[in-house]
This record gives C-alpha cells, sequence and structure tokens, in this order.
C-alpha cells in the first residue's frame, strides 16, 4: 500500500509560474487523498511549493537534506514533521528510498534526473517495485522520453522497461496513478536482467 509519495523537483525560485502550480496542484492533491509527502527539505522551488500545499491539506511532510546544502539555511526543518540531516547527498537518496513507497518526479534539473534515473535502475534490476512517476508539466519530461524510446529501441534497455515509470499528464493523472498502482511482477534472472544473444 502506498502511504509516503517521495517527490523529486527542482529548488529553482525563478521558473515560469505554470510549474508552481502544478506542484502545489500535486502537493494539495496527495493531501487530500491521504498521503504523505517526502522531500528534499528544501524551503525553495517546486520542493517547498508542492510539501508546504501537502502539509496544508493534512500530510506528513519529512524533509532529508545533506550536511552542506542544510548549512546554508535553506532547509525547511521547523514546518517537517521528521526531518534528516545527511552526510553527503548519496545518503540522502538511499534516506529519500528507504522513507518512501512511490516516487513522482516534478520537473527539476541535473539532481532530480540523478534521483529518477537512478530509481528506474532499482527498478529495473528487482531492488523495488515501486511506482515512479514522471508528472510532464507543460511538456518538460517529452524530449527525456523520447530519449528513453531511442534508448529501448536501440536495445540499450529491455522492451519492458516503458513498465518501469509513468509519464503523467496532469497532478490529477499523478494521484490516479498512485492509487490504482498494482506492483509489476520483477523477475531476477539473468534474461530478465540483460540483452543477450540467442
Amino acid at each position: 500500500m502506498i502511504k509516503k509519495v517521495c517527490v523529486f523537483a527542482s529548488s529553482s525560485s525563478i521558473l515560469d509560474e505554470v510549474y508552481f502550480r502544478d506542484a502545489e496542484n500535486l502537493g494539495m492533491l496527495l493531501g487530500k487523498n491521504g498521503f504523505d509527502l517526502v522531500y528534499g527539505g528544501s524551503n525553495l522551488g517546486l520542493m517547498w511549493a508542492s510539501a508546504s500545499a501537502a502539509k496544508q491539506y493534512g500530510a506528513k511532510i519529512t524533509g532529508v537534506m545533506p550536511e552542506k546544502l542544510y548549512k546554508l539555511c535553506v532547509s525547511k526543518e521547523e514546518a517537517c514533521d521528521e526531518f534528516y540531516v545527511t552526510s553527503g547527498m548519496r545518503e540522502r537518496k538511499a534516506k529519500l528510498d528507504n522513507l518512501s513507497d512511490a516516487i513522482i518526479a516534478l520537473p527539476g534539473g541535473f539532481g532530480t534526473l540523478e534521483e529518477l534515473s537512478e530509481m528506474i535502475v532499482q527498478k529495473q534490476l528487482g531492488y523495488n517495485k515501486k511506482a515512479i512517476v514522471l508528472l510532464n508539466t507543460n511538456n518538460f519530461y517529452t524530449k527525456l522520453n523520447e530519449f528513453f524510446e531511442v534508448i529501448i529501441g536501440e536495445k540499450f534497455a529491455k522492451e519492458r522497461s516503458r513498465e518501469m515509470y509513468y509519464i503523467a499528464k496532469t497532478p490529477e493523472d499523478a494521484v490516479e496513478y498512485l492509487k490504482n498502482y498494482v506492483e509489476p511482477q520483477i523477475v531476477e534472472s539473468k534474461l530478465d536482467i540483460y540483452q543477450l544473444k540467442n
């Protein structure tokens, strides 16, 4: 059962308003539908827009921030129900993973892309069966999804890799996917993981 949803998102505060609207709407919907939110702990950008809206609508929020960024005073520790400081970025990702039952990637930069990619790979290899959603606000992830199709089409990944993630058009779409999510059958044999010649 999905309860805690990890939201990966940009910490930039100078984005177009359309991104903030979707981030806030997602947070609101998560809270209204009984989900709690786990995020990177920042008081900036889409991260805080989604987390603050979720809290306003009843969600418990958990922040996780590496010590280096925590020292820059960009956290929202006082607003979080739980807050963790990690030694570095790798430890932060592991903590976010351990604390959450599902992932939603809002638009973001290289950090968001790194977090998202790691979770897809972990699911491919059978380390988790979590729902992984990309919220395609303003067609932000359309080009990335086209690149995913190149990866699959050129046989760098299996056809069933498409089952590892879901591209949501709207926050409503993303939350409905979580509510109806069925864990995939992930077999961990050599043939399931590797592309091998006959």
